[in-house]
């Protein structure tokens, strides 16, 4: 009796701990996943992983922008989770020193090493003030865009002159991922590996690429000792991991030691004239960079792999979405059309009659910026579906935040930028809708927002370098696939953003082309 006496009071206790902590733990909204002892919330949020960008849209919603969450016991997964302007301004601008990238970032990325996504401090300061020298340079900029209009006609056109005439489907996604990773390449290393062509070689490092992320994402939401673990043992996502990293690290130290050859014995390649990103490295002038070694190679396949993640994959995922848009909103095309006509082709027409040659697909930078409805549908595409949907900081010291939220010193907070897009509160009733008007003034002139508001290409001091380089690639291709094909999506396929720390499609995105009639 006495047994089971002591039993059934161990029983009530239990009880009464389990009904005082979700007392305590209430969840603040329906939608919210239950906080479960010991696991935290992280259940809830791995049943909605197919669907965790919205998952978290719709929580972040109706918690006014900001919400806990809380990860297992001794797990180190809890954080923050905001998408408030005023928050997002605050961490990225105007208390930037006390949100470094920190260790924890670190570590979920450490396949970049030092690069400039990684770095923090004095080392940070002069990765960021060499590539700012070295992408500003007019030289660059000129290399950046005969680089990608090469591609375009060399790459890009015959492709898809190919698909239309054999009347095949083509993955558009899988296409922009080999335009971008070709050009990426070439504007780092100097070197055209054909990646885009009629055939689709396979590139390893590609691959690569790819199996990196997706092991990255699912970092965030493994407890540390578990994916360690899992690497250790060569199980999952850290066995692709360590693959990949094999061979981002073999390729890499392969063109590097190509490079140098090349820089020893006073030859380049004829397609870089001493302008990519990997000779201009390797004849950095140290005595402006305190910390920059060109002659360590790892410093060298760093900045490389740096590059190729932030050029190849962002403007390849943002292309992707783009055209997802703009094929299911036909009107929007018949705009961009007219305004191409209009801001490009009349000159165009004028030049012609001087010269008695049609080559109205020709345009150049100042030309581009002229296309501002164009312009608002790229802006509100990658508003939409950013090609980086999250990010995350730490402070290293306690702060509050402008939404009364106190933070401990090292603590997580994660910006999901793909709900801040589709916040009603910060965009308006019609946050969901592709309206590429909400970019344009009544005057027609491009509208500008916050970066804070649209963190697309970053804010604050860490704002993205290669903006204006992508922003031209992506009206380069707009003009140029919208003046010259008609695109249908395959019918049957699931569009669905891919868990990944970059937002590509699950499963592609396959059209079928047909080439217009220009008259």
């Amino acid at each position: 009796m006495v047994f089971i006496s002591l039993f059934e009071i161990s029983i009530a206790f239990f009880c009464f701990l389990l009904f005082r902590h979700f007392l305590i733990n209430k969840k603040t909204h329906r939608l919210c996943p239950t906080n479960w002892p010991f696991f935290g919330m992280i259940p809830g949020l791995l049943v909605e992983i197919h669907r965790v960008y919205d998952f978290i849209t719709e929580i972040l919603e109706v918690t006014n922008l900001t919400y806990p969450c809380t990860g297992p016991c001794f797990a180190n997964l809890d954080m923050l989770v905001t998408v408030d302007p005023a928050n997002i301004h605050h961490i990225m601008s105007s208390n930037f020193a006390n949100y470094p990238k920190g260790p924890e970032f670190k570590k979920l990325f450490d396949i970049l090493g030092d690069g400039i996504f990684n770095a923090d401090s004095e080392l940070w300061k002069d990765l960021r003030k060499s590539a700012q020298s070295m992408m500003m340079n007019p030289e660059f900029q000129k290399f950046s865009l005969a680089t990608s209009l090469k591609k375009l006609e060399k790459g890009l056109v015959p492709l898809l002159d190919h698909v239309a005439k054999e009347k095949l489907a083509v993955d558009l996604q899988d296409m922009f991922q080999r335009f971008t990773f070709d050009t990426t390449f070439v504007l780092a290393t100097g070197y055209d590996p054909g990646c885009l062509s009629v055939e689709m070689p396979e590139v390893e490092f590609a691959r690569a690429l790819d199996d990196a992320e997706e092991a990255i994402f699912f970092r965030h939401v493994k407890p540390e000792i578990f994916w360690r673990l899992q690497g250790l043992l060569g199980l999952g996502d850290e066995k692709k991991m360590t693959k990949a990293r094999s061979t981002l690290d073999r390729v890499c130290s392969k063109y590097i030691a190509i490079k140098r050859d090349e820089v020893s014995r006073g030859t380049n390649n004829v397609d870089s004239h001493s302008k990519d990103l990997l000779t201009s490295y390797m004849n950095l002038d140290t005595t402006k960079y305190k910390l920059l070694n060109p002659s360590d190679e790892r410093f060298l396949r760093d900045t490389i792999l740096t590059f190729m993640l932030a050029g190849r994959d962002t403007t390849g995922s943002g292309l992707t979405w783009f055209f997802w848009l703009l094929i299911k909103n036909p009107e929007v095309i018949a705009k961009i059309r007219q305004e191409i006509n209009t801001a490009l082709f009349q000159r165009s027409k004028v030049d012609d009659d001087a010269s008695n040659n049609n080559d109205s697909d020709s345009f150049s930078p100042q030309e581009l910026k002229k296309l501002v409805y164009l312009h608002g549908a790229i802006c509100e595409s990658l508003r939409l579906y950013p090609p980086v949907p999250f990010q995350h900081k730490s402070p290293t010291k306690p702060d509050v935040l402008p939404s009364g939220h106190k933070v401990d010193a090292n603590s997580k907070i994660l910006f999901c930028l793909y709900s801040l897009g589709r916040m009603k509160s910060v965009w308006g009733e019609d946050a969901l809708e592709f309206k590429p008007e909400r970019w344009i003034s009544e005057s027609g002139n491009s509208v500008h927002e916050p970066s804070y508001k649209f963190l697309s290409f970053n804010a604050g001091p860490r704002t993205c370098l290669g903006k204006e380089v992508a922003m031209m690639q992506m009206k380069s291709v707009a003009v140029k696939i919208i003046q010259n094909y008609e695109m249908k999506i395959v019918e049957g396929q699931q569009i669905e953003p891919a868990p990944s720390v970059i937002l590509h499609m699950k499963h592609g995105l396959k059209v079928t082309v047909t080439k217009r009639c220009l008259v």
